[in-house]
């Protein structure tokens, strides 16, 4: 299968905001657009996020206005379970091959529901980092775009698929699809694959794993979001006790010539945002915030400010040598006061692990000859037609993500003409 646009089609890869925000500026002017993404869903992480700062208000508001945007522009094409194989060619007659993996439902699903009644296997739940469960048919996430189940044929006996096929009054589930190989021709590429959360158990020291008081932000985001595994409760896995004390560690991962040599820039805007979490749920809790540095750049500083006038929290400057599980399921953080000297052992039931950003690109784009800088994000190429948006350029948030993502449009359009 071959897809051809014209010299001035652009390829997006990556449909979370910077790819969407991209793909829609570089369509409302004319442009045909093509967006892929790895996942059965688009919307990225902002979709799992619960508030965006310093207005704390849903992404559901901004995902759903780009997907309803994108709906209504035929020049977008959306492929999801996407992605890249290979790419040849140059400025303004690029061939791009792409391999779209199989769902085994298709266009017939009308998201009902049926299939999954039919399903007695389940699954961990990726998009909420495995903290509860799902059917092994299921709809990615309540706002999911494209709103369509997805099937993990290999995790159902065959007896099971056959239910769950003969569920499906439209026909849907297909136990026969295939992976499928097409290429397209455009005249420039925009990365925009975003980011992932670093791995926390590669951080000895944080003992993640150890217990169940010890996880990440991300799980926190996930957890205080109403459509979350706990349905907004912010609880420790495992008993589902309230906490009445929370530590946050930051720069796990970040600023650490071992894991990742820079700044994540969001993570302490994240632990900030999160402390209002558990404000709303714990009016009480004790906080405390283990950090090296406080880092809230230019229009956030007055977010930070309100924060830390918190009389229940206390901030300690101190990287955080170790954290111990403890008997009654809570967790003693270690460290030692850089302004002090003291050495500090705090007990708590919850603590948070602010997990550094990974550009999710990876040995994947070195594969496919792509521009990326010693930490793995991309470099842009402007005159080649390759540009990098969002967080595959750089750590940062929403805001910037798509003022970059709006620049790489104009940089995209430019090219072939």
């Amino acid at each position: 299968m071959s897809d051809t646009a014209g010299t001035g089609a652009v390829l997006v890869v990556g449909g979370g905001i910077s790819g969407l925000t991209a793909a829609l500026e570089a369509a409302e002017v004319g442009n045909d657009v093509f967006v892929i993404d790895k996942n059965p869903y688009f919307g990225g992480r902002v979709a799992q996020l619960n508030q965006y700062f310093p207005k704390l208000c849903p992404p559901t508001c901004g995902l759903e206005i780009n997907f309803k945007r994108v709906k209504d522009n035929r020049k977008v094409r959306t492929y999801s379970m996407t992605t890249v194989k290979s790419v040849s060619g140059g400025p303004g007659n690029y061939e791009v091959t792409l391999e779209t993996a199989p769902r085994y439902v298709n266009s017939n699903c009308t998201a009902c529901g049926d299939c999954a009644e039919a399903c007695t296997t389940e699954i961990d739940d990726a998009f909420n980092f495995g903290m509860n469960k799902t059917k092994a048919v299921y709809l990615p996430h309540e706002m999911a775009h494209p709103r369509r189940y997805v099937l993990d044929k290999n995790a159902c006996s065959g007896e099971e698929l056959d239910a769950i096929k003969a569920a499906c009054i439209y026909d849907a589930v297909d136990l026969d699809m295939q992976a499928e190989t097409f290429t397209l021709n455009v005249g420039s590429v925009v990365w925009a694959t975003g980011w992932d959360p670093y791995d926390a158990n590669k951080m000895d020291n944080l003992k993640f794993g150890s217990s169940q008081a010890i996880i990440t932000n991300m799980m926190m985001e996930r957890m205080a979001a109403p459509n979350g595994p706990t349905g907004g409760k912010i609880l420790r896995p495992g008993d589902d006790k309230e906490p009445e004390s929370i530590a946050f560690v930051q720069c796990a991962g970040s600023r650490d010539e071992n894991h990742l040599e820079y700044c994540s820039y969001i993570c302490c805007m994240a632990t900030f945002k999160q402390m209002t979490y558990v404000r709303e749920r714990y009016p009480e809790a004790k906080i405390y915030v283990f950090y090296i540095d406080l880092r809230t750049p230019g229009k956030y500083e007055h977010f930070r400010e309100k924060l830390m006038g918190d009389e229940n929290a206390e901030f300690i400057k101190g990287k955080v040598a170790d954290i111990i599980a403890d008997d009654d399921g809570g967790v003693t953080v270690v460290a030692e006061n850089a302004v002090t000297g003291a050495k500090v052992q705090q007990k708590v039931d919850l603590c948070v692990l602010a997990t550094g950003m990974q550009p999710a690109l990876g040995d994947q784009g070195k594969a496919l000859g792509v521009n990326m800088d010693g930490n793995g994000f991309v470099v842009s190429d402007a005159d080649k037609g390759q540009i990098a948006a969002g967080c595959a350029k750089s750590a940062s948030d929403v805001y910037t993500s798509a003022q970059s993502s709006t620049a790489a449009a104009l940089k995209a359009i430019q090219i072939g003409r």
